[in-house]
Formats: structure tokens, C-alpha cells, sequence
């Protein structure tokens, strides 16, 4: 029983309304008091199991104490110098870190800074610097941040382009490959082409850039032939290819980078997210020749590669390490995709269940038809499970996609206990 004194969910909804701008939306309507590994409490003491995982923040679980531990021994020491002015080692020892993880068989060197869009923007501007050209390819369905150069490479409208235009030039997006909705992989290349035709010639394009699996978009996996096919593409006219990695990456997949799997390297790639645990930093790691093409002082930014957010990530690789989470991502990964495909099964709803590695989404439809996306069900369906103990998110282009972005620490009977509440929640929802 709640006391008068006691906060509520509905009492600081209210106070988040009066306070803050309806622009910053939000999943659900609940307020978190405290998180441990899978499993988080609110503000009212009820539990629930987080699937969400702060949107793919959290593949080492909620306050992990290694990382805790981590971070308050920084925080003791110093707490900012702005690595421009004044460096620290852990920046370097993660730097090398990454750099000996990233694909690809040539010297690399790593950029830190401190959100997912800051960069791609700066793999953008990378880009540019080092072929001296302008232009860049991104895919429909793709999501690369909420700047307006990465809203305009963004290839999703509703919500995030919406009444923010006109968005920089030189932008261009090609067809990202999906078997369910008829566009195959030679359509995908085909449409790349196309641009080089109608918009823009293959000289003039700095970079492509695509999500191996794409996040907000709808758990949309690349092919590998695909991912191969435009290797091959950026080679033959001199075109840098940078893999957006910030949702896929620190292991969600089941390699460090979702593109091992392709055996494609990227010239450069993009990474944030789960990186550090929840501390905020993302990066840039590239060829060494390209990443230095910019002029000294061109890059960086005050708060980026935080000593704080360094600690942290150094210390995710070493939990990965300890735990062996690569596997484990692996195996969690089967586990979901077997569950919800015996969901599949009972329910035609169900469009299709995929995803690489732990990163697994289902699709959803209306009475059996793909060409039919049931937003209204996804929205339920989180909202149901909510009411369950699940937290959820949707996303897709069209708004019909629930994804999983549990943490790669939680137990299998966590996990198990959060299926089971999907599948009485869309059992509720029949």
C-alpha cells in the first residue's frame, strides 16, 4: 500500500508533462527506481523484466558491479580534463583495445566521443576529408541518429524527420534489402546503381553507409551476400564503406561487430550504446590512413571518451571476457528465435521472427497478410506486457515490429519467465 509521502508513476508523469517538452517521447509510463542485471523496480516497488535494455545499452546487465566499481575508482582520481587539453591512459588502452577487436586485416586507430550521432557524423565528416569528395549513400528503413546530418541519412520519416527539414545535401538512399517485402538483394544493389545514374556520379560519393542489422528500422539483417556485393561496389569506384554499427555492436550479435559475420571489413564503423554499460561514449574505428585524414584539431569535442566512460568500457571488455557473453549471445539468440518461432507458429499475427545473434524481433501483421503491418498490435502488445511485468519496445518503419534487446547476463529463467509473459500478452490481445 502506497503511502501519501510515497512517489507514484502517475504523480511524476504528471510533473514530467508540466516540465518537459512533448518532443522527447516516451515508451512507457514508469518511473525506475532501481535496476539489477535484467530486472528493474519502479518508483512504486513494482518488478518488472527489462527486454528493452535502454535500447541496447545494457548487454552487461544493470549495474553490473564490475563496471560500478570501475567508475567510482575513476571518479576518485579525476572526473574531466577534456582529453584535447589534458590526456589520460585509459583512452589509449581502449583505443588499442577496440582497434585490435574491429575487422579487417590493416592498421586501425579509434576516434572516442560521446553519442551515436556524434559518430557517424564524424565518420561522415572522416569521409569526406580523406576522398576529398561530398556525397553519401545511406538505406531506406535506416536510423543513424537525431542531428540533422544524421536525420537526413536517416531513411524513416514519423517520428524523427518530421517538421525538422530541410536536412544537408548530397544525401541519397538506396534500397536496403528485405525478402519478406520483395526486395531482394539485386533490387538492393541495383538501386545503389541507379543513384550512381540518376542523382549522382560514383566519383562524387564520399561514403555508403548501412546498418549490418538494422535497428530502428525493424531488426532487418543484411545478407551477407549483400554486404559483400557492396564491398565490392565501394572498391570499384573508390568509395568508403562504414558500417553503423551503435545498436549491434559490444556483442549483441555474437561477435564483437555484427560485420565479422559477413567476413565483410569496413573502412570505418560506428559504435555506441553498450559499449561502457551505460556510460555515455561511442566511437569511430577505421583504417589508420583514413581515420588520419583529418587536420589535428578537427576532431574530438569536450566531454568526448570521458575518463568515467572509459573505465567503464574497459571494464564491459572484460566482463565479456570473464563471462564469455560472445557465446552466450549466441545461445541466447537461439533460444529467443526457437520460442518465438513455436510462437509463430500458433499465431499468424506473427509475420516473421529473425535477428542475428541475441538481437531478435518479431513482426507483426494483420490476419496472416505481410503486406498488412499491425502497428496497433505491436503498441498493444508492449503495452499488455507492461501491465505484465515486460518491459518492451516497437519499431519499424511501419511501426509493427517488437523487438528484444534483453541483457546477454540475464538467466535463462528470466528470460523464459519474460517469453512467457509475451505470449500470454498476445494470447490477452487475440
Amino acid at each position: 500500500m502506497l503511502t501519501k509521502t510515497q512517489k507514484t508513476n502517475q504523480a511524476l508523469m504528471a510533473r514530467r508533462r508540466a516540465a518537459i517538452p512533448r518532443g522527447v517521447g516516451q515508451s512507457h509510463e514508469v518511473f525506475i527506481a532501481r535496476g539489477e542485471n535484467a530486472e528493474i523496480w519502479d518508483v512504486e516497488g513494482k518488478r518488472y523484466i527489462d527486454f528493452a535494455g535502454g535500447i541496447a545499452v545494457l548487454n552487461t546487465g544493470h549495474c553490473r558491479p564490475e563496471i560500478v566499481e570501475a567508475v567510482k575508482a575513476q571518479i576518485d582520481n579525476f572526473t574531466h580534463t577534456c582529453f584535447q587539453v589534458l590526456a589520460y591512459e585509459s583512452y589509449v588502452e581502449l583505443a588499442e583495445r577496440i582497434n585490435a577487436l574491429a575487422p579487417g586485416n590493416f592498421a586501425k586507430k579509434t576516434l572516442f566521443l560521446t553519442t551515436g550521432a556524434e559518430a557517424v557524423e564524424n565518420a561522415i565528416k572522416i569521409a569526406r576529408s580523406y576522398t576529398k569528395r561530398s556525397a553519401v549513400i545511406a538505406f531506406t528503413s535506416g536510423y543513424h541518429g537525431r542531428t540533422l546530418l544524421t536525420l537526413g541519412l536517416t531513411g524513416k520519416v514519423a517520428p524523427y524527420k518530421l517538421g525538422f527539414g530541410p536536412f544537408p545535401s548530397e544525401i541519397f538512399h538506396a534500397q536496403f534489402p528485405n525478402a519478406l517485402h520483395g526486395v531482394s538483394v539485386d533490387d538492393s544493389i541495383a538501386s545503389v546503381e541507379s543513384i550512381f545514374k540518376n542523382d549522382v556520379e560514383a566519383s562524387r560519393v564520399a561514403a555508403i553507409i548501412v546498418e549490418p542489422v538494422q535497428g530502428e528500422g525493424g531488426f532487418n539483417v543484411a545478407p551477407t551476400e549483400f554486404l559483400q556485393r557492396l564491398r565490392a561496389l565501394c572498391d570499384q569506384h573508390g568509395i568508403l564503406l562504414i558500417a553503423d554499427e551503435i545498436q549491434t555492436g559490444a556483442g549483441r550479435t555474437g561477435t564483437w561487430f555484427a560485420m565479422e559475420q559477413s567476413g565483410v571489413a569496413p573502412d570505418m564503423i560506428t559504435m555506441a550504446k553498450s559499449m561502457a554499460g551505460g556510460y555515455p561514449i561511442s566511437g569511430v574505428v577505421g583504417r589508420a590512413e583514413v581515420m588520419d585524414a583529418p587536420a589535428a584539431g578537427g576532431l574530438g569535442g569536450t566531454y568526448a571518451g570521458s575518463p568515467m566512460a572509459c573505465a567503464a568500457a574497459l571494464a564491459v571488455l572484460d566482463v565479456f571476457e570473464k563471462d564469455n557473453l560472445l557465446t552466450r549471445s549466441k545461445a541466447l539468440g537461439e533460444h529467443l528465435m526457437s520460442r518465438l518461432k513455436a510462437m509463430a507458429g500458433k499465431d499468424k499475427r506473427i509475420a516473421e521472427v529473425r535477428g542475428l545473434g541475441a538481437m531478435v524481433a518479431i513482426e507483426l501483421c494483420k490476419g496472416g497478410d505481410v503486406h498488412q503491418p499491425d502497428a496497433d498490435l505491436a503498441k498493444a502488445l508492449a503495452a499488455e506486457a507492461t501491465q505484465r511485468g515486460l518491459i518492451l519496445l516497437t519499431c519499424g518503419t511501419y511501426g509493427n515490429v517488437v523487438r528484444i534487446l534483453v541483457p546477454l547476463t540475464a538467466s535463462d529463467a528470466i528470460v523464459d519467465e519474460g517469453l512467457a509473459i509475451i505470449e500470454a500478452s498476445l494470447a490477452a490481445i487475440a
